[in-house]
């Protein structure tokens, strides 16, 4: 006997009444199940929570054994139950005991029921829990019961949201806790705890007056659109221009029909227009926790924080924190987009930490940028954590402490205090030159993506920018950022610079740096794909657009391009003959041209080090990306912490590898440059200064430490050691390198 037509309303009514008195948790649990049951027409309803060890616990019933409550726990993944949780979707079953996911407790006595249909409890797009109904007759649930269902576990997460269905709050915050993650953006920070977008909590679920809150779901949304309208227009050029093409997203999903339709529906079940935001938001975070592809992720963030805008508007809360934020502030987040942190004012930032993210994130980047102390894949801290809890960020050791004790924070503050000593002494060799004490130069290059990382650029006294990502324009943006846009970018970028050298890598994109504006088929193995040079050369105009847009720029003056991802020859010939229409269309329209255009290559394919001797004659330069080459040479995913650790950089075959590449590049008087982490880590870079290398290219914050590790190195003696060392060894040679810098007195 299917349940009655207007279920979710008449259950959220019959719940409004049950939460309107005082009484404790588990009554209420007692009076939900009774009701749901009565109301579904099912002989049984049930309450499974998440408990610590990931275990699911029977903690309410309706038609199951009471002496099961608290005494049935199931495995995670076990059963429907741990299938619903797995999955954050409804399972819904005509006969349950045929599903291969069935796992049958007798102490429960549910032998005897046949359908099934399991909702998640869900906080975060995370399934805390399970609600569920089962019949003895073989039938399908029907759309509105599990429309009822979904409804009531938003009341069930509500509770236990505040302690009322599990562990208190206080008791999962209290003690001391040190954590360890992976770290992003190096440095130290003391702090106190500011959640990224902390839960608006949505305090009235059932609505009073359904056209009433329809009514002002509506003026709320009016009201949303013209803020970012406004953040769009009001041209807040110092915090950098992704800043505001990324709120074009929020722009476009605003406008998103899908979305509001789903929000509009939520509201006609009778939820307040709060609830309605929260559970369309819960639904979609279920989905995309799911997802693999990065670019559905970062596009998911952008619907996230317009949800999130959207519940303040509601509320009347101003500011994603709720308040001016703290002179010392520790951002704490499941997961950010790398606009989202340039919101924060830099001066009261101190240091982030999130539940998600690796190094190669595009957040992690922009933390590199701001020179701010970022750790990530930090599982599960946001319930560990209560805002304005002090905290202690440690990126160098890939530690965090939450409610540290006094003498953590004396030993802590003792490193500050030595770390602002060595900042110091960086600052004071701005202006020298990068000289070893036996007289070899060394061109010192600062790794860019974003305008902001040049407000660092006269800060270092870097030679030159040896590495501009131009993808960040594109991924940031809601549609292909036209020929003008990305002129005007490239002019910022030269305008900041001071005549000084900038390598632009053309667009490095697709693979696992899909746009959501370009169709792609899904891949395998996204980093091995369709990308970079391999989607140029398939679709040049997108290629001639952006040398267009590069030359115009650099109308008067050199301009450098440099092409990624380059395995054969023949890709090089391919686009240096696509650069060469566009020299001539310019030609014949009488615009300025460069005064000179270099043309380079990135050597990150292994298969490319066979071509070298036929590479270097066509290119006026070259650079190493050590980060790719390596994860490529290893057939180890420098995003994957199970793999990215197997290997040292300073190996043997590394070492030898990147001194092959430095004697045919001499041989053949090709400039050479390598840039990525290698480059930035003293010990790295003065293992390439020994092979040879004479321009490294690095992030802002590591320009300071290598260079004062250079001035205190003798290259002659450091290449005399590499190179025994090399013939020695098997395996790393870090220790003897560490063990020679200790004795020679460099600074490392």
């Amino acid at each position: 006997m299917a349940a009655t037509l207007g279920a979710p309303k008449v259950l959220l009514r019959r719940l409004r009444e049950i939460m309107a008195h005082s009484e404790s948790g588990e009554e209420r649990l007692k009076k939900i199940v009774v009701e749901i049951a009565a109301i579904i027409v099912a002989e049984v309803c049930s309450i499974y929570l998440r408990r610590r060890d990931e275990s699911m616990e029977l903690v309410a019933t309706e038609g199951l054994n009471p002496e099961a409550v608290h005494k049935t726990h199931l495995a995670r993944g076990e059963g429907l139950v741990g299938l619903v949780t797995e999955t954050a979707e409804p399972v819904n079953l005509p006969e349950a005991q045929d599903h291969p996911a069935f796992s049958y407790h007798p102490e429960t006595g549910e032998e005897i029921y046949h359908s099934f249909l399991g909702v998640p409890i869900l906080q975060r797009g995370r399934a805390v829990g399970v609600l569920t109904v089962q019949n003895r007759a073989k039938r399908h649930y029907s759309d509105e019961e599990v429309e009822a269902l979904q409804i009531t576990a938003m009341v069930l997460a509500e509770l236990a949201t505040s302690g009322e269905l599990g562990p208190a709050r206080a008791e999962r915050a209290q003690g001391r806790r040190m954590f360890s993650g992976v770290a992003l953006s190096k440095g130290i920070a003391l702090g106190h705890v500011v959640f990224h977008v902390p839960r608006v909590a949505v305090e009235r679920l059932i609505a009073d007056n359904p056209e009433e809150e329809s009514r002002r779901l509506a003026e709320a949304v009016e009201q949303l659109r013209s803020t970012v309208d406004d953040m769009l227009a009001r041209g807040d050029v110092a915090r950098a221009g992704e800043h505001r093409e990324v709120l074009g997203a929020y722009r476009m999903f605003a406008h998103d029909r899908g979305w509001l339709r789903r929000l509009n529906e939520a509201v006609a079940t009778g939820l307040t227009a709060e609830a309605a935001v929260a559970k369309v938001q819960n639904e979609t975070r279920a989905r995309v926790v799911r997802q693999t592809a990065p670019y559905l992720r970062e596009r998911f963030n952008d619907l996230d924080d317009l949800s999130n805008r959207l519940l303040r508007v509601l509320t009347g809360r101003t500011t994603a924190s709720g308040e001016e934020l703290p002179e010392d502030t520790i951002l704490v987040a499941r997961t950010m987009g790398p606009a989202e942190l340039l919101d924060y004012d830099r001066d009261r930032l101190r240091g982030l930490i999130l539940e998600e993210g690796g190094a190669a994130s595009h957040v992690a980047i922009v933390a590199r940028a701001l020179d701010v102390p970022a750790i990530g894949q930090a599982g599960g801290i946001l319930s560990f954590l209560e805002a304005g809890d002090p905290a202690i960020v440690d990126a160098d050791a890939g530690e965090f402490h939450i409610r540290p004790s006094l003498d953590v924070v004396s030993v802590y503050k003792d490193k500050l205090r030595f770390k602002a000593q060595q900042q110091a002494q960086y600052a004071k060799l701005k202006d020298r030159p990068a000289v070893t004490t036996d007289g070899v130069e060394i061109e010192l290059l600062m790794n860019a993506g974003l305008l902001v990382d040049l407000a660092h650029f006269r800060e270092t006294g870097a030679d030159g920018i040896g590495l501009f990502r131009t993808e960040f324009q594109f991924m940031v943006s809601a549609t292909l950022p036209r020929l003008g846009e990305q002129q005007k970018m490239y002019e910022k970028v030269l305008r900041e610079v001071d005549g000084k050298p900038v390598v632009f890598r053309s667009l490095d994109v697709g693979g696992d740096k899909a746009l959501p504006y370009l169709r792609s088929n899904p891949e395998e193995n996204p980093a091995l794909g369709w990308r970079a040079i391999r989607m140029a050369l398939d679709r040049p105009a997108l290629l001639r657009t952006q040398v267009r847009a590069l030359m115009r720029a650099s109308a008067g003056r050199e301009m450098r391009i440099m092409l990624p991802m380059v395995s054969d020859v023949g890709e090089l010939k391919a686009a240096r003959a696509l650069i060469d229409l566009e020299i001539r269309h310019m030609e014949r329209h009488g615009h300025p041209m460069p005064e000179r255009l270099l043309l380079g290559t990135m050597i990150e394919v292994p298969a490319l080090l066979w071509q070298l001797d036929q590479l270097f004659p066509l290119v006026d330069f070259a650079s190493v990306g050590s980060n790719d080459l390596l994860q490529f040479l290893y057939a180890a995913d420098r995003s994957n912490m199970h793999v990215a650790q197997r290997f040292d950089p300073l190996s043997p075959a590394t070492l030898r590898m990147l001194g092959e590449i430095v004697a045919k590049a001499r041989r053949h008087k090709t400039p050479l440059t390598l840039c990525g982490e290698m480059a930035g880590d003293p010990l790295g870079a003065m293992a390439l200064v020994a092979l040879g290398f004479r321009s490294i290219s690095m992030a802002p914050a590591s320009l300071g430490p290598v260079k004062a590790m250079l001035r205190s190195l003798n290259a002659g003696a450091a290449n005399k050691k590499l190179l025994g060392a090399i013939a020695e060894e098997t395996g790393s040679v870090r220790d003897q390198l560490e063990a020679f810098a200790a004795d020679t007195g460099v600074e490392i």
